[in-house]
């Protein structure tokens, strides 16, 4: 399944729209969110190919959001990569746990970027 419409999650506009511009220049449809009660509004409007969570994000953070998606049976398919400036290996280890499929540390390469969305296919 070609992965054609996905969520970015972030609070920072600039990293927005920075993944918003890589991701629509490989001809994907991006919809955006700036926090977990606006990404769930995204998600009951349409359910999108792939999530791109940040962690730090004022309220709901993204492990939180991640595991709350990954457990709602509406959206459990839908696979999410977490883009995050948290590099630790144990900040790995639990986004994985809460669900993500990938996890990318920013500034997020697009190249790696890449490589995890064509894993998912």
């Amino acid at each position: 399944m070609a992965i054609q419409k996905v969520l970015v999650v972030d609070d920072s506009k600039t990293e927005l729209m920075f993944l918003t511009d890589l991701l629509q220049k490989k001809g994907m449809q991006v919809r955006t969110a700036e926090n977990a009660e606006e990404a769930f509004r995204r998600l009951s409007e349409e359910k999108p190919d792939l999530i791109l969570m940040d962690v730090v994000m004022p309220g709901q953070n993204g492990f939180q959001l991640t595991r709350a998606i990954s457990r709602d049976p509406q959206y459990a398919d839908v696979p999410i990569i977490m883009c995050t400036s948290k590099n630790q290996e144990t900040d790995r280890v639990w986004g994985m746990r809460q669900g993500a499929r990938g996890y990318i540390t920013k500034p997020v390469d697009p190249a790696e970027l890449q490589a995890k969305i064509d894993a998912l296919n």
